[in-house]
């Protein structure tokens, strides 16, 4: 989100600063692990598609910018009973935004989708615009177009403190003060650091997805193996095609050990491997359950798990870009624009009521507790 908003206020002439403490595309945040899937008929709010078809189109702008190479269509498939939050979800996104899909009952998908053996009482929706995203690229090269475009940035340096008022904004950093009239965060894990009064909603978790060989690799190419989620009791697996001709990255959504950026455990423990192959091993027989290799990587997680994006109460000149709960990469290029306008404008072309962060701090809100898989 950093590097989107940063591309996004160079690309309006503005003259912007970004601040990282790493490098773009660092494996120690949410914006790693080679793949990210990007889907239209979206299950989580109907009012996620028209931003993710803006993204879908600010991403291609990007590559034809940058000679990039970030998003691969492959279609996606969604698993799981037709009266679950998953199919319904989709399909009701699909209808409202007349999306094309198609509904495959369980011969169909086993003849399409051999991979995919589905269970007593489960279908299956295919759409076809959805595909992958490669993160470490996507944000190397939106940084890189910032940068061509007039935008500095600070890499290798930690923000040690935040201030805003009437009159703007002032950033510390390694003992330097920088000074501007809008300052955006997009902070990820380490948004409740910089923003205290966020420590009671937002919540870090861990996430460990895996790599699996299949029996058959050419049976898992992205031409012919899409990108999938699955319902299962509980929680969601989700997974890509063999992006390297070998092995099918796959991986539970939430569930993970709540933690912070800093504490967070980045091995993966015989406990994570245990977990995941044993789903791996029921549903996605083609692939051999031990895996071939982990990362660690991390979920900023809102109370309902839809994104924090606006304006926070008492603090003016401050647009907040998190937490995106596990499915924001690939709205970027799109939540960059947004905070593009936010910053500039005072408010945005794209409908983001869902995300506004004032429900954050509503009284006796509780935090739901993050989803099991089962």
């Amino acid at each position: 989100m950093g590097s989107a908003a940063l591309w996004q206020l160079a690309a309006r002439g503005v003259d912007v600063l970004g601040i990282d403490r790493f490098e773009p595309g660092h494996d120690r945040g949410s914006g790693h692990g080679e793949s990210r899937i990007i889907r239209t008929a979206y299950f989580e709010h109907p009012s996620y598609v028209p931003l993710v078809r803006s993204s879908w189109r600010l991403w291609r702008e990007l590559e034809a910018g940058t000679g990039a190479s970030v998003l691969t269509r492959t279609g996606a498939l969604m698993v799981g009973p037709p009266d679950g939050v998953l199919i319904k979800g989709a399909l009701a996104a699909a209808a409202e935004h007349r999306l094309s899909h198609a509904v495959l009952d369980p011969a169909e998908c086993a003849a399409r989708f051999p991979q995919h053996p589905l269970e007593p009482g489960e279908v299956g929706v295919l759409e076809p615009d959805a595909g992958v995203l490669r993160p470490e690229a996507g944000i190397r090269a939106m940084a890189t177009a910032a940068v061509a475009a007039g935008a500095r940035l600070l890499t290798g340096q930690v923000v040690d403190g935040l201030a805003t008022d009437e009159n703007g904004a002032s950033v510390q950093v390694g003992g330097r003060t920088f000074t501007a009239r809008h300052v955006v965060v997009c902070a990820g894990p380490w948004t409740p650091t910089l923003l205290p009064e966020l420590v009671p909603t937002l919540q870090v978790e861990r996430q460990v997805p895996m790599w699996f060989a299949a029996d058959d690799p050419p049976g898992y190419a992205p031409n012919r193996f899409p990108v999938f989620v699955r319902q299962l009791r509980g929680g969601f697996l989700y997974g890509f095609p063999a992006l390297d001709g070998q092995t099918v990255k796959v991986g539970l959504h939430h569930g993970g050990e709540i933690t912070t950026a800093d504490a967070v455990d980045r091995i993966v423990r015989p406990a994570d491997i245990q977990a995941l192959s044993a789903v791996v091993r029921r549903v996605l027989p083609g692939l051999r359950p031990e895996p071939v290799r982990g990362a660690v990587c991390l979920y900023t997680n809102s109370p309902d798990d839809h994104f924090v994006v606006g304006a926070l109460p008492d603090r003016p000149n401050l647009t907040l870009v998190s937490a995106c709960s596990g499915h924001g990469y690939k709205f970027a290029p799109v939540l960059g624009q947004v905070a593009t306008e936010l910053a500039l404008d005072g408010q945005t072309q794209h409908s983001i009521t869902l995300f506004d962060p004032a429900r954050l701090f509503e009284p006796d809100r509780p935090f739901q507790p993050v989803r099991r898989i089962g």
